[in-house]
């Protein structure tokens, strides 16, 4: 595997960043995952969007776009594969071991991960920690993912692969990973982004494509969804068969399957919407 750091392709082996690194020692980074197939990165354009609305939102300085472009191209020109997941990762570079920042240039790594797409359906678990969805952090996509291992190792011990939040006012959240949309009574409903979820890219791809409306929801609206479903960038979208011991029969259900013939048709015409 080729992994480009600070400029350069290097092999995965000889690739390394500084053990002072503030994204190492404290999460002070920001990072993006695309969907890869056969060498091209779906919606790059939308996600080095998000990554500087990111890097905007924790303080650190916008990246240079044609800078982070090149170095996706360089890797997915180096490392063909049929299907996979890029990830680009940009901290605050070298600092002190404490909160405050250094003064010198940001780091940025792009790696290409070799996945194998996700079943048609999956199940999910409800975990007892709130999103705060008024923090500092509350809709950006930082490395600070801590929360969200915890939570991701509870849906693993209980046979799920996905951990669903709801935030402080117990309404319906997010996933450590994913979007979460829900059918009541034929309509295709999902969170707004002031219920501290991430504005996902294919959250909204869905909106606009399978005519979903934004709501603020309970989380226990998933006692009673007719449907549930996922979305990600390397889940597409996703049905939900079971929520902690709720069985979703017959999952995926006709409007979540519409949604997914739809976001498949349409984003493969179109792999930079």
């Amino acid at each position: 595997m080729k992994i480009w750091v600070d400029g350069e392709l290097r092999d995965a082996a000889s690739a390394a960043v500084s053990v002072l690194d503030h994204g190492l020692t404290v999460g002070d980074g920001v990072f993006e995952t695309l969907k890869a197939t056969n060498g091209t990165a779906f919606a790059m354009d939308r996600h080095l969007v998000r990554l500087a609305r990111s890097a905007r939102g924790l303080g650190l300085p916008e990246p240079d776009p044609a800078r982070v472009r090149q170095a996706c191209l360089a890797v997915l020109d180096a490392n063909p594969a049929p299907y996979g997941a890029l990830r680009i990762t940009y901290t605050g570079g070298i600092a002190p071991l404490g909160s405050a920042r250094g003064d010198g240039e940001p780091t940025l790594v792009v790696a290409l991960e070799r996945t194998a797409r996700r079943p048609e359906t999956t199940a999910i678990v409800t975990v007892p920690w709130p999103r705060n969805e008024r923090g500092a952090l509350a809709g950006l996509k930082t490395t600070s993912y801590g929360e969200n291992v915890v939570a991701l190792a509870r849906a693993r011990e209980r046979g799920a692969s996905e951990a669903v939040f709801g935030n402080t006012r117990g309404r319906l959240c997010e996933g450590t990973g994913t979007n979460v949309f829900v059918v009541l009574g034929g309509e295709l409903v999902t969170p707004p982004l002031d219920s501290g979820c991430l504005a996902g890219i294919t959250r909204q791809l869905v909106i606009d494509w399978a005519g979903a409306r934004e709501a603020d929801l309970p989380l226990d609206v998933l006692d009673i969804a007719d449907e549930v479903f996922l979305t990600s960038s390397t889940r597409d979208v996703q049905a939900v068969h079971r929520v902690d011991d709720r069985e979703l029969p017959g999952a995926p259900g006709p409007v979540t399957a519409k949604a997914a013939r739809v976001f498949a048709e349409r984003s493969a015409a179109d792999g930079n919407p």
